[in-house]
């Protein structure tokens, strides 16, 4: 497609500030995009000719195996190795507590020989319970929907196509209840293969695991149907196939990455906002970039009408967000996009027009024309920490006061001392050793509190600076108060990289652990958010996306939205 080039004004659209970006109520907005991992994932697969194929079907009429899905890259194999397991419906549970599944999968590197299938077949059906060794990358499960997978599997060993209108709210028939990966469980740490170029970015094994997984999904429900009935059953029409992703649900588990990962998230949303002021910056857009943004915005529409929820708050953002369609589509009517700095007029009149759902809606369809310009930017959604574990002794304490009061400067009004603003305190469960939000004054839980309330810390050692000149050191400062080496350390790091500090209260009584899910869901390029409580969500994913027979012949980006009728 045509590209717009003229850059001349880039420096008039400045990225936005950290203090507009950078709060919950704005980041549990967000929305997939061409920079999310998944799309990353497929384009690059698709550019480098990568081929698919099952080398292993051994399930039975009872849906009970092993099979295996491999993918050649120009370097290098990876093969998806899936046990099939019969599941009575009392043990079936999104819970990570759960210890049976429907189905469990890792992502072996390489091409499993026979031994290999026999040694993993005793120990991924177990999980954590088991133990992998690092020639494997990622361990995951999932669970059927079983009215849909039933459905499905009916409606095609009766000749007939399964009903859109029964797909397109649930979008999946298995959901993933985890996808483990970076050494988890003995498997391969991520050095293993974080500097190969096929998993470059954030997520990559995992994602690719997950794509795979929805393959098997599919061929398992035709598999069943065939055995169901031989003589009548019929597969699902590609079209159709395609409204299927793979579910997730994804719980407190996940919510502190965003707070144990600084420079890695300042990583993902510097290139999502330096993407949107290249865009910003464009002069003028041509005929086809407008066209097809204009189309996509019809086909974002429908995706919002499909997106029903039951959560309260997500469904009243959900009823915005199509009032802001409308909105949308009638300052498209009245305002044409070819005149001067058109996104950047579009965008600048959206923050007073729309809600917070639809601006976050709108970034993402304005990145849609502009693969060319932004794409290269995925390449550095990713960060060496290891080097930021040291903190710099030689800080003045005049410079660290004056960091403390510009980047933590949203604390400055709030009482910590106020129960309302330290309501909650995040720890980490001794059964699974996964992370969860208590209440700090109904539960004996302060021992084991860990250091996710940034803005309350800072605070706290703001006021402990008071008794140092300004000519000491950070060095002096932790001498005496090594309980704020953390706080040290993320200020350090904020101060180099905008992004990586959230500008709220994490441990506020009115805190929606939602919202740092949905942000980071969103840059994996998960779809349909569907919150279950304030502290757990399901989504969709690759939902649209191509198949691995289909990915050498279709446009992965175009798959994005859902097609228009």
């Amino acid at each position: 497609m045509k590209q717009a080039s003229d850059l001349s004004g880039q420096a008039d659209a400045p990225k936005r500030a950290p203090e507009q970006v950078m709060r919950l109520s704005r980041m549990g907005c967000f929305h997939q995009t061409r920079l999310s991992f998944m799309r990353v994932l497929l384009r690059r697969m698709k550019a480098a000719g990568w081929r698919f194929d099952r080398p292993v079907w051994r399930i039975d009429a009872k849906g009970v195996g092993v099979a295996t899905y491999r993918a050649k890259g120009p370097e290098r194999t990876y093969t998806l190795v899936a046990f099939a397991h019969d599941l009575p419906a009392d043990l079936r549970s999104d819970r990570v507590i759960a210890e049976a599944w429907d189905s469990t999968f890792t992502l072996f590197d390489g091409e499993p020989t026979e031994e290999d299938l026999t040694r993993l077949s005793a120990h991924v059906p177990v999980q954590e319970a088991g133990r992998l060794s690092d020639g494997e990358f990622v361990l995951s499960r999932a669970n059927r929907s079983v009215r849909l997978f039933e459905h499905v599997v009916d409606a095609l060993s009766r000749g007939q196509q399964p009903d859109p209108a029964v797909i397109e709210p649930v979008g999946y028939l298995m959901r993933t209840t985890a996808v483990y990966g970076s050494g988890k469980f003995g498997a391969a740490d991520r050095e293993a293969w974080a500097e190969r170029p096929e998993f470059q970015g954030s997520f990559q094994p995992e994602l690719l695991s997950v794509w795979l997984i929805r393959s098997f999904t599919i061929d398992l429900a035709e598999h069943m149907a065939a055995m169901r009935a031989p003589k009548t059953a019929v597969t699902l029409k590609p079209d159709l196939k395609r409204r299927f992703g793979v579910g997730n649900s994804t719980g407190l588990g996940m919510a502190p990455f965003l707070l144990n990962h600084p420079a890695l998230i300042h990583a993902w949303i510097d290139a999502r906002e330096t993407a949107l002021a290249r865009i910003r910056a464009i002069e003028t857009a041509t005929t086809a970039e407008q066209d097809m943004f204009s189309e996509l915005v019809k086909r974002a529409e429908i995706n919002a009408k499909n997106w029903t929820v039951d959560h309260p708050g997500q469904a009243q953002k959900c009823d915005g967000l199509r009032e802001d369609f409308k909105v949308l589509r009638k300052h498209l009517s009245d305002t044409a996009l070819s005149g001067s700095r058109p996104w950047d007029a579009l965008y600048q009149w959206a923050e007073t027009a729309l809600s917070l759902e639809g601006q976050e809606q709108l970034v993402s369809l304005m990145l849609e024309p502009y693969g060319a310009l932004i794409d290269d930017l995925a390449l550095g959604m990713s960060a060496d920490e290891s080097h930021l574990a040291r903190i710099n002794g030689k800080m003045t304490i005049a410079s660290l006061r004056s960091k403390l009061t510009e980047i933590y400067q949203w604390a400055l009004s709030i009482d910590f001392d106020a129960q309302d603003a330290q309501a909650r305190i995040w720890y980490v469960s001794e059964e699974k050793l996964e992370p969860r939000l208590g209440e700090r004054f109904e539960e004996p839980l302060e021992p084991y509190e860990q250091p996710l309330a940034p803005g309350r810390d800072a605070m706290l050692a703001l006021a402990a600076l008071k008794n140092f000149d300004d000519t000491a050191t950070v060095a002096e400062f932790l001498l005496r108060h090594p309980e704020y080496r953390h706080t040290v350390r993320r200020l350090q790091i904020a101060a180099q990289k905008p992004y990586a500090e959230i500008r709220d209260n994490t441990i506020a009584s009115e805190m929606l652990p939602i919202d740092l899910l949905r942000c980071k869901l969103s840059f994996f390029g998960a779809t349909k958010f569907d919150p279950r409580s304030d502290r757990w969500v399901r989504i969709t994913m690759f939902q649209g996306a191509p198949f691995p027979d289909e990915l050498a012949d279709m446009d992965p980006d175009d798959l994005a939205y859902p097609p228009l009728q």
